[in-house]
Formats: C-alpha cells, structure tokens, sequence
C-alpha cells in the first residue's frame, strides 16, 4: 500500500479524471464486446474450460476487467474532492442526477442489450447517493449529531441497495469512508486499500490518488467528462452491433 505524501504530485483534477475513463473504457470494452458478444454473456466460465477459444477470450476478458477496477475508486474520490470544492454541492447533484438519467437507456443497452432494465442502475446513481450522503454527513457535523450522521449514511446506502445501482450499497460507504479520512492521507489510503481488497487490482487506484495534485485543470474538459460515460457505452453497444 502506497500511503507516502511525498509522492511526486503530476496529476491535476482533469488528468486523474483521464486515467479513470481510460480504465473505465477497458473495463467496459471487455464487458460489452468480449463478455456479451464473443463470449455470450457474463457466465462463461464452464465453456472457457471445455473451448481453447474461448478459454482465450475469458482471459483477456479477466485481464481487462482488473485493469478496469482502477476507475470506481478515482471517481468517488473526485465524488469527495468535487463536494469539498464547489461552492454548491446541491448544484453538483443536479448535474449528476440529470447525467445518471441521461446514461441509463445506454448502460442498459451495453450490459443488458436492452433499452430499459429496471433491475440494475448506472453508477451515477451511486455516486449521487454518496454526494448526498456526505452532503447529508456535513449539515449534521455542524450540529454536532452524530447519529444523524449515520442515519444519513446507511439511508442512502440503503438506497443504492434497493435501487440496485452499480456497486450498490458499498459504493455509497466507500465515497462517506473518504471522505471521513479526507484530511489524513495516510489513513485514507490504508482504510480505502482495505475496503477494496475484494477487487484485487482496486486498491491500485491509490497509486494516481495520491499523484494528485489539488489543482482543478482546464475547465473547458468539464462537459467532456460528464458526457463520456453515456457517449462511450453507446458507441461500445455500436461496435457490439455492428461485429459479424
């Protein structure tokens, strides 16, 4: 676990935000076209030992999606630092609110081949519900009540649940975890390593983390960022289509 302040400190806000989407996009890429196009949906593991081709593909496919791991954890920690700097966070979860309903029909189509499946969310939903769970976390520190603190937390966790989003109710406490450990980087690093250990290749995305620099970047690239996430599933859902 990397847990040194001294690290060299190269990455603005925009350029953590590259390595998230680029880890994203591989993720997703081995999700919609080797997961449900080569190998015809996610539960392959069987085939893979009976077929050399397709024992080929899951590996790829393995391999892809542990690089991909790196993207959740880079962007709840932008979830943390973009809370801690607006000047309005409700603002925030608007634009958030209206991306994850903007994003929903193309996450859906990419990982389900349909347009409306309503038994599993986008993760922009998670990440409003842990924006609205620190939201929540800091009216109440300043009343000094700390078992709203809490409520605050497991509601919105338990909203991520029910609503099934992407990373569900974990999600939700991992983004109240950082922001909880946000003044000491050592500690948030070591409790976040820990909290994502069930991904094995995560807990890496402390490595560009703690490359951060404090600095926002070129404001132009903020729509950019916004609309990847929808723009890159439904050009990936093309790509799926469009493969003999």
């Amino acid at each position: 676990m990397l847990t040194n302040s001294r690290m060299p400190k190269r990455l603005n806000s925009n350029g953590l935000k590259w390595v998230a989407i680029i880890a994203m996009l591989i993720d997703h890429g081995a999700l919609v076209l080797i997961e449900n196009r080569i190998l015809g949906g996610p539960f392959h593991l069987m085939a893979a030992q009976t077929s050399p081709y397709i024992a080929m593909w899951w590996k790829v496919d393995v391999a892809l999606r542990l690089i991909g791991r790196l993207a959740f954890p880079i962007f709840c920690y932008q979830i943390v630092e973009g809370f801690v700097h607006t000047k309005d966070w409700k603002r925030y979860a608007w634009r958030l609110f209206l991306f994850a309903l903007l994003s929903e029909a193309p996450f859906d189509m990419a990982a389900f081949n349909t347009w409306f499946y309503p038994r599993y969310q986008n993760v922009y939903f998670t990440l409003l519900l842990g924006l609205g769970a620190i939201g929540a976390i800091r009216r109440y520190e300043k009343e000094t009540i700390p078992w709203k603190q809490a409520g605050a937390a497991v509601l919105c966790c338990g909203l991520a649940q029910v609503l099934k989003t992407d990373y569900g109710a974990f999600g939700v406490f991992f983004i109240v975890l950082l922001y909880y450990c946000r003044s000491n980087i050592r500690k948030q690093t070591i409790l976040g390593s820990i909290a994502l250990a069930w991904e094995v290749t995560a807990p890496l995305a402390f490595i560009p983390i703690r490359m951060y620099n404090g600095k926002r970047g070129d404001k132009r690239w903020k729509w950019f960022f916004y609309l990847f996430y929808p723009v890159h599933l439904l050009a990936l859902t093309g790509i799926r289509m469009i493969l003999p």
